[in-house]
């Protein structure tokens, strides 16, 4: 399995108890779907394992997980502090407005005002915002994503309408 195939889930965070079961972080918005999962992909020195799950229980964002073949806490040491991962298809699907940062990748955005601007080249993540970055005249132009500005997603046609505040654009371009 190819990183690039599959969604960030969460890390190996602890040992819990003494028979191989581990405390896992989930970094996901809705843990409670991940309640009755067979198997996870963890990384190990950059390729993805494939780990089959005896036993999940969920609280809250913390999965405490037994795996099959995993009878110690000895036998966790390689996987301790590892991310974990699932294949991009068992992302539940997103409806209206709401989207994966890595389905809008290569979407046009469109402006109410303006027309077709460009194409998303990337979505950046920051704690208190996350921006598009937008390819626009050969300048990367990037775009909070708010309600305010980000009107609709179009998945059909693989656009996001947006209205631009007035002068963004030219904060790029002079």
């Amino acid at each position: 399995m190819d990183i690039d195939a599959c969604f960030h889930l969460g890390h190996v965070i602890k040992p819990h108890g003494l028979k191989g079961e581990v405390s896992i972080l989930l970094d996901v918005d809705h843990p409670q779907n991940y309640k009755e999962l067979e198997s996870v992909f963890i990384e190990i020195n950059k390729k993805l394992v494939p780990f089959f799950i005896d036993t999940i229980k969920l609280k809250n964002d913390v999965a405490v997980v037994k795996f099959e073949d995993i009878d110690s806490a000895e036998n966790l040491k390689n996987i301790l502090g590892q991310d974990l991962y699932l294949p991009l298809e068992l992302l539940p699907p997103l409806e209206g407005n709401h989207f994966y940062f890595h389905e809008v990748i290569g979407f046009v955005v469109v402006d109410d005002s303006l027309g077709q601007l460009g194409t998303i080249s990337s979505i950046y993540t920051h704690p208190n915002q996350s921006l598009i970055a937008m390819d626009y005249r050969n300048t990367e132009i990037l775009i909070p994503i708010t309600d305010k500005i980000l009107h609709s997603v179009n998945r059909k046609e693989n656009t996001i309408n947006v209205d631009l505040p007035e002068g963004l654009l030219d904060i790029y371009l002079d």
